[in-house]
């Protein structure tokens, strides 16, 4: 039987670790294709053409070939369209990369999502003073489009619409009901409903990032329980760094000396 190959398609390198002296393991995120595992034989040389190329957060073309669950590298070419995201943005897009790394099957495409993805990662390179929106309105998609985001414009157990002014929260296990009297960072019914319009636009990555302009830090930490919730982690790993960096760049207290004021 003839070995499958698959030409050209548009692709994104997740991950990428050593495999042998010469050759490293790829994970890659396909539009038709989902995320696939591929060897990259021969590409730690220096003379390999691969070598510039196969870098995360770069829009892709690749080819490859085999039935095994790790597929051989075949070609790749650079799309263009924009550079990498470098600093604080250099992070965020790692931290999308985590988060389709452990919440995303092995082969099994979801399209719209990459479409979702490719877009995030060129805002994050050519906006950096929105990285929190991009990475909200991602979030929300990414979970909607795996199917482990409730419905944001009903409560979880009663299915009632939710009430305009009321105070939500979204469980992980039972979906949105009524904050409590010591539930911190809530969401009103109808910023919650905003959100599910949102998604349902024509275009909707767009509209999601607006719709998360000014609830973003709320929306933020009932996210993250969520994510937690469904990857199985309690702390992701490049959230981690992200603190770690921040916590580097804040000014030192020294004995009898008092810090800079920050802004």
């Amino acid at each position: 039987m003839a070995t499958r190959r698959f030409s050209e398609e548009p692709a994104f390198v997740l991950h990428r670790y050593d495999w042998s002296e010469s050759s490293l393991i790829l994970e890659v995120f396909t539009r038709n294709h989902g995320r696939i595992a591929l060897v990259a034989k021969g590409v730690k040389r220096p003379t390999s053409q691969f070598r510039p190329v196969l870098l995360p957060l770069q829009p892709l073309q690749l080819s490859w070939g085999g039935d095994a669950e790790v597929r051989t590298l075949k070609a790749a070419q650079w799309q263009g369209g924009h550079v990498m995201p470098t600093g604080e943005a250099l992070l965020s897009g790692s931290y999308l990369n985590e988060l389709l790394m452990r919440l995303l099957a092995r082969d099994d495409p979801h399209p719209g999502l990459f479409d979702h993805y490719a877009l995030a990662v060129q805002l994050l390179a050519e906006r950096g003073d929105a990285q929190q929106l991009i990475l909200r309105a991602f979030e929300l998609l990414l979970l909607r489009d795996i199917g482990l985001l409730p419905d944001l414009a009903h409560e979880g157990s009663s299915l009632a619409v939710l009430e305009g002014d009321a105070p939500y929260v979204l469980s992980p296990e039972s979906g949105l009901r009524l904050a409590h009297a010591d539930d911190g960072h809530v969401l009103s019914g109808d910023q919650w409903v905003a959100l599910q319009a949102s998604m349902d636009a024509g275009d909707p990555f767009i509209a999601t990032l607006r719709a998360c302009a000014g609830c973003q830090q709320a929306l933020q930490l009932q996210l993250r329980g969520l994510l937690h919730y469904h990857s199985g982690v309690r702390v992701f790993r490049t959230r981690q760094l992200m603190l770690d960096v921040q916590a580097m760049s804040r000014p030192r207290v020294t004995a009898g000396v008092d810090a800079a004021p920050t802004a």
